[in-house]
């Protein structure tokens, strides 16, 4: 599987000049697996740009959604494959009693707040929630749970052969509580990330900035990386970037998640930061 970031930030965009190693757009991340089958996950404001880097290509894409919160929504009417009507795209999303798929994205994604319409969309596009059960895209079995995040929000896990990535970008697992001592069985997600080879989680808050944000679904990088060791997942990506937190601010969080995954006696090279335009091939 390859794996590339095109959008790594939480909350809103941040286009600010401080902030370019790491990008300011919202949460998009591509996988492509072995028989050249593209899933998407998220549709923030980095899916505009992997879009147009793949517009003139008229096959099946997959997009999965994690949550409707706008961040990880605002993108999706400037995915230029959606202007194709070669082209046919499956949009999975969280399930929710009430209205369908489709419906609860037009809330947003329609007249007033939007020049386009879903419905007015040319390419042939289908909403579905998330299954309960496994299910296959191309050579590989995707698995979706819902996880502790404000609002109904689901995880992914991709598995290809001996590969897996888990997707958990907005993930509050500890809720002000230890996960180092914490029953494996009431920690959210970590089925989804069990083993994982690539985990890509949450980790917004520096240590000394969440216990002023407790609840609001978001993991400090603490409990990012204690996750991970409890989830003995190969390697963590931190992922989610607070919009206030500027470049220097992501790289002194990237490093006190090494230390302290070194501190488990893990090696810290397991250990990074997600970066717009990287690709991790597994």
């Amino acid at each position: 599987m390859r794996v590339r970031f095109w959008g790594v930030r939480g909350s809103v965009p941040v286009p600010n000049p401080n902030m370019l190693r790491y990008g300011g757009n919202t949460s998009c991340v591509e996988i492509t697996l072995s028989d050249g089958t593209e899933m998407i996950l998220d549709a923030g404001s980095g899916i505009r740009e992997l879009g147009t880097a793949r517009a003139t290509h008229t096959n099946s894409v997959e997009v999965l959604l994690t949550h409707l919160h706008l961040d990880h929504i605002q993108g999706l009417l400037f995915f230029p494959p959606l202007f194709d009507p070669a082209n046919h795209i499956h949009v999975y999303g969280p399930p929710a009693t009430g209205p369908d798929l489709d419906q609860r994205l037009a809330r947003y994604l329609s007249a007033p707040l939007s020049p386009v319409d879903l419905r007015e969309l040319p390419a042939q596009v289908e909403f579905a929630a998330s299954p309960y059960q496994d299910w296959e895209v191309g050579g590989a079995r995707v698995r979706a749970a819902v996880v502790a995040h404000r609002g109904v929000t689901v995880g992914y896990r991709i598995s290809e052969g001996d590969s897996s990535v888990c997707y958990l970008p907005d993930h509050e697992p500890a809720l002000g509580s230890e996960l180092g001592d914490a029953d494996p069985g009431w920690i959210s997600g970590i089925g989804l990330a069990a083993g994982a080879s690539l985990l890509i989680h949450d980790g917004q808050y520096a240590d000394e900035e969440y216990p002023d944000h407790v609840g609001w679904g978001h993991s400090s990088v603490s409990d990012a990386v204690a996750f991970g060791l409890r989830a003995d997942a190969e390697h963590l990506v931190l992922f989610h970037h607070d919009p206030t937190h500027d470049d220097r601010a992501v790289d002194e969080l990237g490093e006190r998640a090494a230390e302290a995954w070194e501190r488990a006696g893990r090696d810290p090279s397991e250990v990074s930061t997600a970066a717009e335009g990287a690709v991790v091939t597994i």
